[in-house]
């Protein structure tokens, strides 16, 4: 299972005890209060202060899959946590998207949803790779070394049920995107998306590279995003963003106006640590404000050029090392809200500007932290067990990198 930052928690086992773990596996609901360095954090009360009980987790179906290393005797599966009734777990990030999914089916709304994953290969060895004088976007000449990881990736995503539709090779050196092809089952693009950050992981390190999905990893270079593409279908999978003759359909301006109202709330989700925030500068096609437009990169929500059946939006906002399953919570209930509200929609824009303080997006982690814990329409959706435990969590990532004293501090002359 995943905790609140994405990072895998669980246990080896023999698969002689694979019937076994069918019956009953255990794990303690700390995992839940975990921080990016492994710490339980004790203010949640989910730790020490109640004995860090066990709860009982039951497996997935359909998620056993064949690990990257030695596929053909080592598999993985994902297992769900149930609370101390037994019943889904409210704080547990795949319960909540499901949860927020079901409200979207009772509506007759089905989205569709593809994923874009960006990331570095870095040389484990700490050598600097020989930098080019030009950035080789788009570029299909890549080094031996890089086609041997991203030809292994492939091949393993094959072997795992993962349909990688595209790779590109990005806006800095070493920098790559994979496009996941879209689907109406989000529960399980979200445990491919899960699946598929940890073979590049093992893959890249099996070749002496490191596979970094930090949001920022060098401030000289371009940032890594995870974007997602979005189309809304009906029952009878037709699709209701489709434009009828050249405008845009009203259901996709109300979806957009949604989204752009709860943005800057949300971004304490899509944005959760403090490197996260370090993406957020101009120059690089990152949104800086709740914003919308045709064909532009610069925005928060892209509509890209397509064929009137594939019309879409591009949601551009979350960085790769956000956690798939709330990010696409948090998008949901961006739509939910703007199809059941009558909001205004702003106005698309075709170049950077900035607009009302309440679409601007909150730049540190703290802002957003206070502006997500205050949002009504979150809470009433996400729940307040989980908002606390999110905010408490962040809170104290952020304060022990707070609490360093940084290299710059010490040379100071003082």
């Amino acid at each position: 299972m995943y905790d609140l930052n994405g990072h895998l928690r669980g246990k080896r086992i023999d698969v002689k005890c694979l019937t076994q773990l069918v019956k009953a596996c255990y794990l303690p609901i700390s995992i839940y209060a975990m921080s990016l360095n492994g710490n339980v954090i004790e203010e949640t009360g989910l730790g020490k202060f109640i004995g860090e009980p066990d709860h009982l987790c039951q497996p997935i179906l359909g998620s056993l899959q064949p690990c990257a290393i030695e596929p053909e005797t080592n598999a993985q599966l994902l297992l769900t946590m149930k609370d101390d009734r037994h019943q889904e777990c409210l704080i547990e990030p795949r319960n909540i998207l499901k949860r927020i999914l079901q409200q979207l089916h009772e509506k007759n709304y089905h989205p569709c949803i593809a994923a874009e994953i960006e990331f570095y290969l870095q040389p484990l060895n700490g050598e600097q790779e020989v930098q080019e004088l030009i950035t080789q976007c788009f570029d299909i000449h890549l080094s031996d070394t890089h086609q041997q990881i991203l030809d292994e990736i492939e091949a393993i995503a094959k072997l795992q049920n993962i349909i990688i539709t595209g790779i590109i090779s990005e806006a800095s050196l070493g920098q790559y995107e994979l496009n996941l092809q879209h689907t109406c089952d989000l529960l399980k693009l979200c445990d491919q998306i899960m699946l598929l950050k940890r073979t590049i992981k093992q893959i890249a390190h099996k070749h002496g590279f490191r596979a970094n999905f930090l949001a920022k990893p060098d401030l000289l270079k371009a940032g890594s995003g995870m974007h997602f593409h979005m189309s809304l279908c009906d029952h009878d999978q037709n699709n209701i963003f489709s434009p009828r003759k050249d405008e845009l359909s009203q259901d996709l301006l109300k979806v957009i106006s949604g989204l752009l109202w709860l943005m800057p709330s949300s971004m304490a989700i899509l944005a959760p640590n403090l490197n996260s925030f370090r993406r957020f500068k101009t120059g690089h096609h990152v949104p800086l404000e709740a914003s919308w437009g045709l064909n532009n990169r610069n925005v928060a929500i892209r509509i890209p050029c397509s064929d009137q059946e594939n019309q879409r939006l591009e949601y551009r906002v979350a960085g790769a090392d956000c956690n798939p399953y709330l990010s696409i919570a948090m998008i949901l209930i961006g739509t939910l809200y703007g199809l059941t509200h009558q909001l205004e929609v702003p106005k698309q824009i075709n170049q950077l500007t900035f607009k009302s303080k309440h679409y601007l997006l909150p730049i540190e982690q703290i802002e957003a932290l206070k502006l997500f814990k205050n949002n009504k329409i979150l809470t009433e959706y996400l729940g307040k067990e989980f908002m606390e435990l999110w905010c408490t969590v962040k809170q104290a990532e952020y304060q022990s990198v707070y609490r360093q004293i940084t290299s710059i501090e010490k040379s100071w002359d003082i």
